[in-house]
């Protein structure tokens, strides 16, 4: 499924939500069409309002499996405008891995219920995660691990392999009385073994195993480069306790990939594309205000040379507070952008309302940070006209940032020009430009 197609159902709602039509249809076609992946990408490319017509159509079986798949804010959006007994419905039979998916954003109440839904066996893997903290490999480990007893004989084995395997399994792991990996055996090469053999005969005993303390981020290293589906993770007496599988292993290096991109601009790492405006001016607010710590300090440095600026010295200290606080406003809503974009999410259809939307986080930023910069101002050169100053070029400056973060990006994706590469030094270019404009503008009018 490419992502014109995703690109293709998202505007196509978007339409039958303009022309106030039906559903129904629609919404069978793509839940036959899309994985719920792919469905959950969908979701979070509409307004929670609409989010909610287009959630309520779909199948019980269908909600679960894309509730799954969504990320931890996209969630939290969902449980909040859900009755307790549709959110209940989500976490019905959820087994230890899903659950620990999401366990640090989900209310009590709801944690305790879905435990208590689970198989005896399910809880028992559910505990046994939480004895590991969530870096630790032991947290995230599958409990799907093909084992048998090494005093059995081929015959055995290859009756496990007749069952129903799961992902990504090609070995059978060999365990002695007390649950110790001893060691494992391939299942294509059970197929020539005799079945009056022992598997203590045949096994391979130089097994690669994962200790359930490592970290994660190195044992997902570890089984990526292993040259296997997957490496058995054992406790600290060496006792078989699960396995993690190429997929996890990748699956965890994407998201850190992703997480590190997010942070790296200062916005929440799951940051729903329409969250409340009011969380995103929150999330994005306390990183304006770490860069405003370090741009007074380029400006404290260009000050101790204050003696050979003569007239225009105070607008010359605080010219590098105006651009770095139009620049991160900038980059916070690129980044969010471009995801959006990789994902498919962004439309013709939705990126009206998108633009609204930063827009506001835009001036709710604006209004607050040109408040705080023009108090600082005001106490440090006791002048209100240039506090006026600034606080008008920065105001305008992160409103322009933010509506530049959307539009920059989106004009590059149409001229078939990576946002990824070059989005960054555009936006850099126009807020400095727009920023300077402003505040050396404003100052020749008040000042001079």
């Amino acid at each position: 499924m490419t992502l014109d197609i995703l690109s293709d159902y998202i505007e196509k709602l978007d339409q039958h939500f303009e022309d106030e039509l039906p559903l129904d249809s629609l919404i069978a076609e793509l839940t036959e069409r899309l994985q719920p992946e792919q469905l959950a990408i969908l979701l979070e490319a509409f307004p929670i309002k609409s989010r909610l017509i287009i959630w309520e159509q779909l199948s019980s079986e269908c909600q679960k499996d894309v509730f799954l798949e969504m990320k931890n804010e996209s969630r939290q959006m969902l449980l909040t405008v859900l009755s307790d007994e549709a959110c209940y419905l989500l976490f019905d039979k959820l087994d230890a891995s899903s659950l620990l998916d999401f366990t640090d954003d989900l209310s009590e109440r709801f944690v305790e219920y879905a435990v208590a839904q689970m198989s005896a066996k399910q809880r028992q893997h559910f505990k046994t995660a939480q004895d590991y903290n969530d870096d630790e490999v032991g947290h995230w480990q599958t409990f799907d691990e093909q084992k048998i007893p090494q005093q059995l004989k081929i015959s055995a084995a290859k009756k496990l392999c007749a069952k129903s395997l799961p992902m990504l399994t090609d070995t059978l792991y060999v365990t002695d009385s007390d649950s110790k990996l001893v060691g494992e055996v391939a299942i294509n090469r059970l197929i020539n073994l005799n079945n009056d053999d022992l598997l203590v005969d045949v096994i391979n005993s130089d097994v690669q195993s994962l200790p359930a303390n490592q970290n994660m981020d190195e044992a997902a290293e570890s089984v990526i480069l292993s040259g296997k589906t997957a490496l058995p993770v054992v406790d600290e007496s060496g006792r078989l306790m699960g396995r993690l599988d190429l997929f996890s292993a990748f699956k965890h290096q994407e998201e850190q990939r992703d997480n590190q991109m997010m942070q790296s601009a200062g916005l929440v790492d799951e940051e729903d594309l329409f969250s409340s405006v009011w969380l995103s001016s929150k999330n994005r607010a306390i990183w304006l205000g770490i860069n405003l710590l370090t741009a007074f300090l380029a400006s404290w440095f260009i000050g101790l040379f204050e003696a050979t600026l003569q007239q225009v010295v105070a607008l010359a200290i605080l010219m590098p507070v105006v651009a770095s606080m139009g620049g991160i406003s900038g980059s916070q809503t690129l980044t969010l952008i471009i995801r959006g974009l990789a994902l498919g999410q962004i439309t013709d259809a939705n990126k009206k309302a998108i633009v609204h939307k930063e827009l506001k986080v835009g001036m709710i930023n604006g209004l607050l940070w040109a408040l705080v910069i023009g108090i600082i101002t005001y106490f440090w050169f006791d002048s209100p006209m240039l506090s006026l100053t600034i606080c008008i070029a920065i105001l305008g400056n992160i409103i322009v940032a933010s509506l530049s973060g959307v539009w920059v990006p989106w004009i590059l994706s149409k001229l078939n020009i990576d946002p990824a590469l070059s989005g960054s030094v555009i936006l850099t270019t126009v807020t400095d430009i727009f920023g300077f404009i402003a505040f050396l503008g404003c100052g020749t009018l008040f000042l001079l």
